[in-house]
């Protein structure tokens, strides 16, 4: 079995998801909930295009690691710009 990375990103109508790895894969959703089990449904499903076109799935190339970085708030100018 593999394993790949799904990203998950908040869109104006609800939620987006890809995998980098797995190209024309994605899916949508109006909550989370529903955008993984789209995306579940989704790459159940891939496999089975790509084996009728003669292809295969990817080897899992993308590796992941959540970094966190504080970023301040830049201070309001007040001042005449010149």
């Amino acid at each position: 079995m593999k394993k790949y990375l799904i990203a998950i990103e908040k869109i104006k109508s609800g939620f987006s998801a890809y995998s980098p790895d797995i190209l024309a894969c994605a899916a949508t959703g109006k909550t989370k909930k529903e955008v993984e089990k789209n995306m579940y449904e989704a790459i159940q499903f891939h496999p089975e295009g790509l084996t009728a076109e003669g292809l295969h799935l990817p080897e899992n190339k993308t590796e992941s690691e959540m970094l966190v970085f504080g970023v301040a708030e830049p201070k309001a100018h007040y001042g005449k710009r010149k």
